[in-house]
């Protein structure tokens, strides 16, 4: 390869052409050399990591992470309709090229080099030819010798027309239709929602807390290692890079003393709890998250008395009677955690009094940040907007089946009195099924509750595979999703990408993909998409 092949293999290709004559990348897909015009293409890359796209064509891997940009990237050749292509090698590359004002990544075997060429050297495509449809290609280069490839042409082949057959929801539902709430239950539900107040509830050793949602900023995975400050106590653990700031943390099991509290940190996360006026926020490592409990005020009882007297105590705020008093779980007091990482939020501010993590303190009101609750699906992280979320819960034992329902819904499930539709998310974005078997998904995992209410409130309950946590995300960090399809342009609408929180920074970005929750609950819409689509 050329010490110019090898540099645009590296990074950034430039069109360098020379004055008369025209510039080609050239690649290797199985048998076919194929070469795309210069002037389309951004760059040449390793393959990165990828995560996958639901309602996508064959063709596409996934999405990667690029400049900002979550790009898609097509095997270039399952496009070219040549399956069974080799593994990835050292040799193995993704071209981006510009398509409709997006890159579009093109995985290839191998890229071949770069040649410049004058124009009466292109010789037209014939049908003979053989070896690529002539609809997708542009002609043949004598030197290559390469098929000019029409990247435009195959990358709408694949993805279609996704915007054409996009329209807005249904204005009108009728009345007791999926996902509609009548009479009393779509009263009592809004109702509901304002006087219970919404708890995250993690675990410990073992023990299950909570913290109100409000209180909560994000939740991010453990660092894989922390800066530990000289001679603070124990259940001060140190400091976290997020976003160039430092965050202190505490490790709530060193803090209650619980057994079995390890220091671990894999697979772990840390509950960031939002600050008061005037103070950087707290992280608080858990053992993992498990749902977000809405319960009455009046089931979350005080500290007994002869409890609230000893010093290990006084960090709750109360005990929630959860499950009709089945569970029993510990309310923290944000303020008072707020005290155990004074002393490591005053050690490492950098620039004045609360300045922990302002680089990334995101308004609470303003906006200039959306907060989302991130659930898990198949190896991918989703997004919801907290404003929608009514709760998340453990998913039930069984549920009862409704006759006639579109495939996706696995049933109803009757939530105080308010019959929710369940939407098996599996089946509705077409991934596998756990184990092989659709009903064994209902033995884990979690139902994430959205809704809103008004006079046409309505309610759905969302089979997921866990809970990942809340994050609040930037708004400069959120685009438009990558349109691959008109039901995947319908779910899917947004993505953010994140770096890598702490000392990860050197490994992938996070992409979150974010779901539309009105397209979620216009129930007959989903499925006459779908059923279109298939």
């Amino acid at each position: 390869m050329t010490a110019m092949a090898t540099e645009a293999a590296a990074g950034e290709v430039s069109d360098g052409s020379e004055a008369g004559s025209l510039a080609f990348v050239t690649v290797t897909v199985g048998d076919l050399r194929l070469a795309l015009p210069m002037s389309s293409v951004h760059a040449v890359i390793r393959p990165p990591t990828l995560v996958r796209i639901p309602l996508g064509p064959p063709g596409l891997e996934g999405l990667a992470h690029w400049h900002g940009d979550a790009v898609p990237v097509l095997n270039l050749a399952t496009a070219l309709g040549r399956h069974g292509g080799m593994a990835d090698t050292r040799e193995t590359r993704v071209v981006l090229v510009g398509h409709r004002g997006q890159p579009v990544g093109l995985r290839v075997d191998a890229m071949a080099g770069i040649l410049r060429i004058d124009p009466c050297r292109i010789d037209p495509v014939t049908a003979e030819d053989g070896g690529l449809d002539p609809i997708i290609s542009d002609g043949l280069l004598r030197d290559g010798p390469a098929t000019i490839l029409k990247a435009d042409v195959l990358i709408d082949r694949q993805f279609g027309d996704p915007g054409g057959t996009d329209r807005p929801a249904t204005a009108g539902r009728p009345a007791g239709s999926l996902g509609q709430t009548t009479g009393q239950s779509a009263g009592a539900g809004s109702a509901g929602g304002t006087d219970r107040p919404a708890l995250l509830v993690f675990e410990v050793a073992g023990q299950e807390f909570a913290l109100p949602v409000e209180r909560v900023r994000e939740v991010l995975p453990a660092p894989r290692e922390v800066a530990r400050m000289a001679r603070s106590r124990a259940h001060l653990l140190g400091v976290m890079s997020v976003r160039d700031r430092l965050l202190p943390l505490v490790g709530l099991g060193a803090l209650f003393g619980l057994e079995g509290a390890g220091g671990q940190m894999a697979g772990r996360r840390v509950v960031v709890v939002r600050s008061g006026q005037g103070q950087a926020p707290v992280g608080v490592l858990v053992d993992g998250v498990r749902e977000i409990l809405r319960i009455e005020a009046a089931q979350i009882d005080p500290v007994p008395a002869f409890l609230a007297r000893e010093p290990e105590f006084e960090d709750l705020d109360g005990i929630a009677r959860a499950d009709g008093g089945r569970r029993l779980v510990s309310v923290l007091s944000a303020e008072r955690l707020f005290r155990h990482g004074a002393a490591l939020g005053a050690a490492t501010a950098v620039g004045g009094e609360g300045d922990g993590m302002e680089a990334a303190r995101l308004a609470d009101t303003g906006g200039m940040a959306e907060r989302f609750v991130v659930f898990s699906l198949a190896g991918v992280e989703y997004g919801l907007p907290v404003a929608a979320v009514r709760e998340v819960l453990r998913r039930p034992d069984s549920v009862t089946p409704l006759p006639n329902a579109p495939d996706f819904v696995s049933g109803v499930l009757t939530l105080r009195g308010e019959v929710l539709p369940l939407i098996d998310q599996r089946r509705l974005l077409h991934l596998p099924a756990v184990g092989g078997e659709a009903t064994q998904g209902l033995a884990r995992g979690r139902i994430v509750v959205v809704g809103h209410d008004g006079a046409d409130a309505a309610r759905a309950g969302l089979l997921v595979d866990g809970l990942a946590g809340l994050v609040a995300i930037p708004a400069e960090r959120i685009g438009p999703a990558p349109a691959v399809s008109a039901a995947q342009r319908r779910l899917i609408r947004r993505v953010a990408t994140l770096e890598a929180a702490g000392r990860d920074a050197g490994s992938a970005a996070r992409l979150i993909l974010l779901m539309d929750v009105e397209s979620l609950l216009d129930m007959d819409r989903l499925a006459d998409l779908l059923v279109t689509r298939q």
